[in-house]
């Protein structure tokens, strides 16, 4: 990437004085970098009629990493001066010593950009998102009488970073994102149920307010409620489950995406773990980390490490060929950094983590997937899950289900949740179908602590023999 100058956030920082102040700091180090943040966000929220929340947040900052083997000092300040990072750079070695290590080579460059540099939240007045949101309401409650409240919200941020390595390579890199949601609540007969849609990625706002856009995310979030209003008690049982495209593909994230980040291969406590180069899902399963899309919610030019993204092949054919690896992790582990070494911002250190993980399609028409179904659940929309990473074992709620008997689709169903673990239900997928699609760009992960936006995808996907936890036997 061709040096920038070394002025991301208007600073009077002297780029000579402050790579002396990173060298002196990363002295004897294997690795490390200066990493320099600024962020801005605004997000609008209208609840039941009423602007509930318009806020604007800005902050700003940097941290400073220095790595020696399993070890890493971090030091971080919202001060953005010569005097803060030198006090950073004392903190940071007190971690590593005298160290005596060789300093990693530096990433590679690159000149592609996957998005646009546009500030999203400039793109339209404050005035003219708050009638929008309002139009958003009086459209959705039009839609049907049954809808009693309506909550819209219209998000919007611009993260800028700059990452200053020893050697004295200048990365940076201008990342927006823009989220609109439409939550509704019908009900009929005293009953209430809930639905919503949303969507977003690294692009600006105008796109998603044309009335195209967030009308058919109120008709959408209009349908899964009213969905919802006509289920029925979900089943509870071992049975075969079919899982719908796109955000479904949330239970390959959780239950396997987590087992094959670097680090926790590298301490063995992923249920993945030893496994390289064997089989570990069906034939057919292919899964991919791929950072490299344009405009997704979950892409990265570059990581936070200044490693260009890459478009990783995790499983090929149901046989484990690859984990996802940030710098630290991947020479611990004699392999190459895939683009993965992430962090929620400036106060944090990076791991490894997903971008936008995703299982590849086959060749089935997915109605004969679900015409296959003999007696199971197909699941379209899911909410929270929990995983343990240790061994798989996961936990996931569906917000649109259908009970399918002899391959036709019955009534909706409410309570159902899957229960199993990551690596047999790969071993058990039965089919998948030609519809591979990516989600809305809605995802947000965790990880000790820190949060950073995906993406997932897959197609309908066949599984056999999951546990349904549901309100009747």
């Amino acid at each position: 990437m061709p040096d920038a100058p070394f002025r991301p956030f208007e600073t009077a920082l002297d780029k000579d004085r402050t790579l002396s102040l990173v060298r002196a700091a990363l002295a004897g180090a294997e690795d490390g970098e200066l990493f320099l943040e600024r962020r801005r966000g605004e997000a609008l929220v209208l609840d039941d009629g009423r602007i509930r929340t318009a806020s604007y947040d800005a902050s700003e900052g940097f941290g400073l990493r220095a790595v020696n083997g399993e070890v890493t000092g971090y030091a971080h300040s919202t001060e953005i001066s010569e005097q803060a990072i030198r006090r950073a750079g004392e903190t940071a070695r007190l971690a590593v010593g005298d160290g005596g290590g060789i300093m990693a080579a530096p990433p590679m460059g690159t000149n592609r950009t996957l998005y646009t540099d546009a500030d999203p939240i400039a793109g339209q007045a404050f005035p003219v998102k708050v009638d929008i949101l309002r139009e958003i309401d009086a459209y959705t409650r039009a839609l049907d009488s049954r809808v009693v409240q309506v909550t819209a919200t219209i998000a919007a941020s611009c993260q800028e970073v700059a990452i200053l390595r020893p050697e004295g390579g200048l990365v940076t890199d201008i990342r927006p994102m823009t989220r609109v949601t439409v939550s509704v609540i019908v009900e009929e007969n005293g009953r209430r149920e809930s639905g919503g849609a949303s969507g977003g990625g690294r692009y600006v706002l105008d796109g998603m307010l044309e009335a195209s856009d967030w009308q058919a995310k109120a008709r959408e979030a209009l349908r899964i409620g009213l969905v919802n209003l006509r289920a029925e008690p979900a089943p509870a049982g071992v049975m075969d489950i079919v899982l719908g495209p796109g955000w479904p593909g949330i239970l390959l994230h959780e239950a396997i995406g987590h087992g094959l980040e670097g680090d926790f291969n590298r301490k063995k406590t992923s249920a993945f773990a030893g496994l390289m180069g064997q089989r570990v899902a069906a034939p057919g399963v292919t899964v991919l980390d791929d950072g490299t899309l344009p405009d997704r919610r979950g892409s990265l030019t570059v990581d936070d490490e200044g490693t260009p993204s890459g478009r990783n092949v995790l499983i090929e054919d149901g046989i484990l060929v690859g984990y996802m690896q940030d710098r630290q992790n991947a020479r611990l582990m004699g392999v190459a950094p895939t683009g993965n070494g992430r962090r929620e911002s400036y106060a944090h250190a990076p791991m490894p983590r997903m971008t936008n993980t995703y299982m590849l399609g086959g060749e089935t028409d997915p109605q004969d997937i679900v015409a296959d179904l003999r007696d199971g659940i197909w699941a379209v929309g899911f909410g929270g899950g929990q995983v343990d990473i240790t061994n798989g074992k996961f936990v996931f709620s569906c917000t649109e289900a259908y009970r399918v008997k002899n391959g036709k689709v019955g009534a909706p169903v409410k309570g159902a949740t899957l229960i199993g673990d990551g690596a047999t239900a790969l071993q058990h997928i039965r089919a998948l179908g030609n519809d591979m699609a990516l989600d809305p760009g809605m995802g947000n992960c965790g990880k000790q602590g820190q949060w950073v936006p995906v993406g997932v995808g897959q197609p309908t996907v066949m599984i056999g023999g999951l546990t349904v936890g549901g309100a009747a036997a």
